[in-house]
């Protein structure tokens, strides 16, 4: 096994935490960054020569660019870029505010456009990384109610899409990992937007109703956190590394009827799709 330096962002919570935890108790550094990082002290005091933290909003792109700088600087070059932190948003598109819309793009979308730019200068000196960016099966599938989560995810998707061959040629890969339900306090820190009469019946009140009436939406969830970590880390080694990463039987299920569904749509419109030609 070779050791690598991780970079994580949202380091202290579910799928964060657990690629954390295991990755310095195989010996790896890890550079973990959280808006609280001291919810990193039991780590950082277990593993006091591999753990280097680092308090970040990843939404404050000025701070963003000033942890990466400091990190490159103090710590040396880094393997691997893991880019974790995010939230889910609960509403109808009536229902939501200005404000949960523009923090699901921040946090889900243009955090990680910009912790790419941050870190290519760094990655292209030094060679070649990888940069893994933790997505969701939801960005093939969607959800009433979940409509700006839906929208930050497959637009992240697309924007990393694009970039994959942009960096290509300096040894740079990009994985996209799309997990399912999985057993993590993701589902007890939802934004939930106030509900109007109107939806209350249909289906995205129904979700509304389901989350309220549940402590843990992801308790009995099929998604083992824990090997979800294992396979993540694993893809680091994977050569070519893997574009998707999907993690869960239920990720594969519904991603696979989604796409076979969605072909079948693009199959049905072939003769009108042939027929606006010159």
């Amino acid at each position: 096994m070779t050791l690598k330096t991780w970079m994580i962002t949202g380091a202290t919570a579910g799928i964060g935490r657990a690629v954390t935890e295991q990755l310095l108790a195989a010996g790896h550094r890890v550079a973990a960054t959280a808006r609280r990082p001291e919810a990193l002290a039991d780590l950082a005091q277990k593993y006091p020569d591999l753990l280097w933290t680092a308090a970040l909003d990843v939404t404050d792109t000025a701070a963003l660019r000033t942890v990466v700088e400091r990190l490159f600087r103090e710590v040396g070059p880094v393997d691997v870029v893991f880019s974790n932190a995010g939230r889910g948003s609960v509403g109808a598109a009536e229902e939501l505010s200005d404000e949960i819309i523009a923090a699901q793009i921040a946090l889900n979308m243009s955090a990680p456009i910009q912790l790419l730019r941050a870190v290519l200068p760094h990655l292209r000196a030094q060679g070649g990384g990888r940069f893994i960016q933790t997505s969701t099966m939801g960005a093939h599938i969607s959800t009433p109610g979940a409509g700006m989560y839906h929208a930050s995810k497959w637009g992240v998707e697309g924007f990393f899409e694009s970039v994959l061959p942009e960096v290509a040629p300096f040894g740079v890969q990009i994985t996209m990992v799309e997990p399912g339900v999985i057993r993590t306090t993701f589902g007890a820190n939802l934004d939930i937007a106030p509900g109007m009469p109107e939806y209350a019946d249909g289906p995205a009140g129904q979700i509304r109703s389901y989350l309220e009436t549940v402590d843990n939406v992801t308790a009995e969830a099929p998604g083992d956190p824990h090997k979800v970590a294992s396979a993540i880390i694993a893809s680091a080694d994977s050569t070519p590394a893997p574009r998707r990463l999907a993690l869960g039987s239920d990720a594969y299920t519904a991603m696979r009827t989604a796409l076979s569904d969605r072909i079948a749509e693009l199959d049905a419109g072939k003769a009108i799709a042939a027929s606006t030609d010159f």
